[in-house]
């Protein structure tokens, strides 16, 4: 079978402990991810949900694996988009690597089917997220665009 998927990496001036708690704390995500943030005990086998700023649930999955500061793997599947929650699940493995002064942030996102619109969003998604992840974490400011959850939605 053929997979859908996307890969990206950047470098973050930042230690491994503040990129990590920039990805999973809720007082990080609503600033740079359109005021979302997270729930979950962060341990393997735990759900995992993405919230969206009126409390429906965006996303929602499980851990697959998690060394903290190193590694996030997720069963992850759209919920508020009947379209693309009809594909099921993806994986999305977020690797972090300490390079001297930065963290390299490796993010793989797939799922096994062919031209998936889930994977082809989250293709236009991530760098958004991701630059913005850089930006608050390198000078206190996330990009503009990625502050609010986008009207209508």
């Amino acid at each position: 079978m053929s997979k859908s998927s996307f890969f990206y990496q950047l470098y973050i001036r930042t230690t491994p402990k503040k990129l990590w708690a920039a990805l999973t704390q809720a007082e990080f995500t609503r600033r740079y991810w359109v005021e979302t943030w997270q729930v979950s005990d962060w341990n393997i086998g735990s759900e995992w949900k993405l919230m969206i700023p009126d409390g429906r649930v965006g996303d929602s999955g499980k851990i697959l694996d998690i060394i903290p500061e190193q590694r996030l793997i997720l069963a992850w599947r759209n919920e508020f988009q009947p379209a693309l929650k009809e594909e099921g699940y993806s994986q999305a493995t977020l690797e972090l690597e300490p390079q001297g002064d930065c963290v390299k942030l490796t993010v793989i996102h797939e799922m096994d089917r062919e031209h998936s619109a889930f994977i082809e969003g989250v293709s236009d998604g991530w760098p958004m997220i991701l630059s913005s992840i850089k930006s608050l974490l390198e000078t206190g400011e996330s990009l503009a665009q990625t502050r609010h959850w986008p009207e209508g939605m």
